[in-house]
């Protein structure tokens, strides 16, 4: 086949680094986000954050009118196309700015920072106190006991072998053969050993089963009826006891009903993993992206200043750049991408702001009247309002948190699916969860309502739910069955 040369016209999208750019910042989380800027601040000389607090980075929702004709080109299109509205009239020339023209550097774009001035007082609260490991409380009441140096090695070496609740999953006999032989112990060693750990505090270490760890507990409280009874249930029928067979109970231990409602609230008081409060995990505190306050009687959606951080052009290194024009090509590529982060990070704000307040508009009988009222809710609901594309959408609510009169919440948590209606309509899923939880909340501990049970009120009330739907939401609110709420 001969080779021929031929034109063809065609269109194709490219991705920008200023349109990556966005899309990345979009999806990031506030502490990634933060993350991301102190990297460009050290790699940028010409970026710097703003310390003093002023007004002029502050977001307003922007007009209806601004947004995005469609979503005819896709996703990447659409994102093209809010990528280049933002994009200054100077940025045509290589430098950012035209020639002979007076720049000034401080009004050159600048976005928010939870930043504080030196002058601010430090807020002492905030500095966490360092937690003691369960080893080292441990061994700390080991130093302190009246212990020769070789039964002293012995109980730390137990120790070591705890778990972080406090259990010792490994048998006396492993641990034996793991001891020097030099040193002479015997495996009656190793039992003494272990009976110094458990009489350590908190009680109920050092126990190798949840019985042993329970009834070391009730060991250690004074004597009384109620304490000899939940002695005997937990060596001997502590199954019954988590299977709610209360007659089995009775019948066992010959208790009537007040003498072992006494003795099962005594085991509920006790602490079944004993070491669990010197885990030394970390709180994980949020940061709420938006806050919503009723204003005017209008539910109203506000950027959280503490989460913006602010940004602005260094007027140093900027008026280097221009005074040296043609002999500082490198400082003007980054003095381009320091005034594209700055326009992309408000601009991320600006579409965090625009999808909370339609969220809010959409969901604004759920902050006057709780989940109940929750809606059900998609991602293209939003997109089509806002004429942005669905991934935006999904971008701009994950790690995204909004503060509310009644609590923060992930933005995610407000769409979900969706449950038909005898009347033809649809109820929400979160509201489906919240109904059930009001039955549960209200239901005879005797005579608990059952899944099949729920599924008939709810479908009194119009909504037509099926069993096995009921025990699926029911366990995503960490509600245990009919069998195991039952009570005396």
């Amino acid at each position: 086949m001969k080779p021929t040369l031929q034109l063809k016209l065609s269109q194709h999208l490219t991705l920008t680094p200023q349109l990556q750019q966005s899309i990345k910042l979009l999806q990031l989380s506030t502490l990634e986000l933060n993350q991301e800027i102190d990297r460009f601040l050290l790699e940028n000389p010409m970026l710097e954050r703003e310390e003093t607090s002023s007004g002029s980075g502050e977001f307003v929702a922007p007009p209806s009118a601004s947004g995005p004709a469609g979503e005819s080109g896709g996703e990447a299109a659409h994102d093209e196309r809010e990528a280049a509205n933002t994009q200054d009239a100077g940025d045509a020339s290589e430098n950012g700015y035209e020639e002979g023209e007076t720049v000034d550097w401080s009004s050159v774009g600048s976005a928010p920072s939870n930043r504080k001035d030196d002058d601010d007082e430090v807020d002492f609260q905030e500095v966490q106190a360092a937690s003691t490991s369960l080893r080292d409380h441990l061994d700390s009441q080991v130093a302190l006991s009246p212990l020769s140096d070789r039964d002293r090695m012995l109980v730390r070496f137990v120790i070591e072998a705890l778990d972080d609740d406090g259990y010792l999953h490994q048998s006396l006999e492993e641990l034996f053969e793991l001891l020097p032989p030099e040193f002479g112990f015997e495996p009656d060693d190793l039992d003494i050993a272990l009976a110094h750990v458990q009489q350590l505090e908190p009680t109920g270490v050092g126990a190798r089963t949840p019985q042993e760890c329970l009834a070391l507990q009730l060991r250690a409280l004074p004597d009384s009826p109620p304490r000899a009874l939940a002695l005997v249930i937990v060596e001997q029928h502590l199954e019954l006891l988590a299977e709610r067979n209360f007659n089995q109970l009775k019948r066992f231990t010959g208790c009537n009903d007040v003498a072992l409602r006494e003795a099962r609230d005594l085991i509920l008081s006790l602490d079944p993993h004993p070491g669990s409060r010197h885990s030394g995990e970390d709180t994980r505190y949020i940061l709420p992206d938006v806050t919503v306050k009723k204003i005017r009687g209008r539910w109203t959606v506000q950027l959280n200043q503490d989460a913006m951080p602010r940004l602005r052009i260094n007027q140093l290194y900027a008026s280097l750049l221009q005074q040296n024009r043609g002999h500082a090509s490198g400082l003007s590529g980054q003095l381009q991408e320091a005034r594209w982060l700055i326009k992309n990070v408000q601009q991320r704000f600006d579409t965090i702001l625009r999808v909370s307040q339609a969220i809010v508009d959409q969901q604004r009988q759920f902050f006057d009247h709780g989940e109940v009222a929750m809606r059900p809710l998609t991602l293209r609901e939003i997109a089509d309002q806002l004429e942005l594309h669905e991934s935006t959408v999904s971008r701009v609510t994950t790690q995204k948190y909004m503060a509310t009169p009644r609590g923060v919440f992930e933005l995610k948590y407000f769409f979900g699916s969706h449950v038909a209606t005898e009347t033809g309509g649809a109820a929400s899923s979160t509201a489906i969860r919240a109904l059930i939880r009001q039955m549960i909340d209200a239901e005879d501990r005797k005579k608990p309502l059952s899944d099949a049970k729920i599924a008939d009120l709810l479908g009194q009330q119009g909504i037509v739910v099926a069993r096995r739907t009921i025990a699926k939401y029911r366990e995503s609110l960490d509600i245990p069955p009919v069998s195991l709420r039952k009570t005396l």
